[in-house]
């Protein structure tokens, strides 16, 4: 399956307020959802840090639903999966070129 195909797959199970039509309801929708979904992959690592307890299946897991998240929030924009690791790449390709993967600002 490619990125693609697997952003067109989750159109299938979008049922959200305003799915699929770009409005700002559904970018909130989306927004809201990834940073709650991250959250739960940040919990894991707290159970890390706390517990000593590592689950590799749990975080998989968790990743899957901000993949999802990611995946609709790219197509409420306009943008496939491909064109945003294209865009990612290349962003990342120059700050290594650079020298500069480190530090902070957007546009560096």
């Amino acid at each position: 399956m490619t990125a693609n195909d697997y952003q067109e797959w989750t159109a299938t199970t979008a049922i959200y307020p305003e799915s699929g039509t770009g409005s700002n309801l559904e970018l909130y929708y989306l927004a809201m959802g990834l940073a709650s979904e991250a959250g739960e992959v940040a919990g894991k690592i707290k159970k890390l840090l706390r517990d000593d307890y590592y689950d590799p299946g749990g975080m998989a897991y968790e990743l899957g639903d901000v993949l999802w998240y990611c995946a609709r929030l790219g197509d409420a924009i306009g943008y496939d999966l491909e064109k945003i690791m294209e865009i990612n790449h290349s962003k990342l390709s120059k700050r290594k070129e650079e020298n500069v993967l480190s530090g902070s600002g957007d546009y560096r």
